[in-house]
């Protein structure tokens, strides 16, 4: 089948129940879109008019980008044990991915007073978390350069996921998004966060020797290939997502962790259904998706304003 034609058949079938799923994953038991939409005309950290808004509101960007950010911290030994040993991911991968997936997103839309309590009780929960390496090395889940590494791998994930699966973003435009999430890696403790991608390139290299292969990557992406986080009729979908996650590491990464080989490839063809799909999803308009919540949020603030009440 033509790809743009498989692409505008998928669009057209799945984006009604699609953006449900979408919707209801965002929300852990615990919370829901008024988390986004209130106080009314309260600002987020970051402005709506600003890159990471751009991003963060693309699912394709935000499930690729987080996959290969994990594929890079699952690299480094004490991230690795941190996850694996010390969180519920292997128990309860969904819900660990829901709980994390709401952080990212209240990060980038929820009003600051929301955020920043949020943020307060990531950092709490994140002081009680220590442990050795099986090679011994002890870490704390709040050491600076592991709080480094997170926001980096993350923040690379979710810009190089864009870029390749969505539309390219220009260097200034990812010099733009490093620079609006300094403030915000300030508030989970990260001391020096990248502020530019030359920075971001110049921590990568200083981090290689200290990254290693392990089975606990292939393990993590059997999980993320088995979850049931895309309608039935999608999952082809999902597996070329993840195999998308993989090809946005970088080249001596994807060899040093034994992922660069033909299982992962993906097909010409292939990369136009997902840029098709990534640009549909910049589309979405689900009122309960955070980003159309913290909209609705803002607008809220505006029209008060137009139209404050009467004396």
């Amino acid at each position: 089948m033509n790809p743009l034609n498989l692409t505008r058949t998928l669009y057209a079938t799945l984006s009604a129940s699609l953006q449900r799923r979408l919707a209801d994953l965002a929300y852990p038991p615990g919370t829901q879109a008024d988390d986004f939409r209130l106080p009314p005309g309260e600002e987020a950290l970051l402005a709506a008019d600003s890159v990471t808004w751009r991003v963060f509101a693309n699912p394709v960007a935000l499930l690729v980008g987080g996959v290969t950010a994990v594929l890079l911290e699952l690299a480094e030994p004490r991230v690795r044990t941190g996850v694996w040993e010390h969180t519920t991911f292997r128990q309860e991968p969904l819900a660990r991915l829901r709980r994390t997936g709401y952080a990212a997103m209240m990060t980038a839309f929820g009003a600051r007073s929301r955020t920043e309590t949020m943020i307060g009780h990531v950092n709490r929960a994140h002081a009680r978390i220590s442990g050795t390496t099986p090679a011994g090395v002890p870490f704390r889940a709040s050491d600076d350069d592991l709080l480094t590494w997170v926001h980096a791998t993350a923040s690379f994930g979710f810009v190089e996921a864009y870029s390749r699966c969505v539309r390219p973003l220009t260097l200034a435009d990812r010099d733009r998004f490093y620079a609006e999430n300094r403030e915000a890696a300030r508030l989970y403790g990260v001391a020096a966060p990248p502020s530019d991608e030359a920075a971001l390139l110049r921590l990568f290299e200083r981090m290689r020797p200290e990254l290693e292969p392990s089975a606990i990557v292939l393990e993590f992406l059997g999980i993320m290939k088995s979850l049931p986080l895309l309608p039935a009729i999608a999952r082809p979908l999902q597996a070329l997502l993840i195999r998308a996650a993989v090809q946005c590491l970088p080249d001596w990464t994807r060899e040093r962790l034994g992922l660069d080989g033909p299982r992962w490839a993906i097909a010409p063809w292939q990369w136009r259904l997902l840029r098709g799909v990534g640009r549909a999803a910049d589309h979405l308009d689900h009122p309960d998706l955070p980003a159309m919540s913290a909209r609705h949020r803002l607008d809220a603030g505006r029209r008060a304003k137009a139209d404050p009440p009467p004396n």
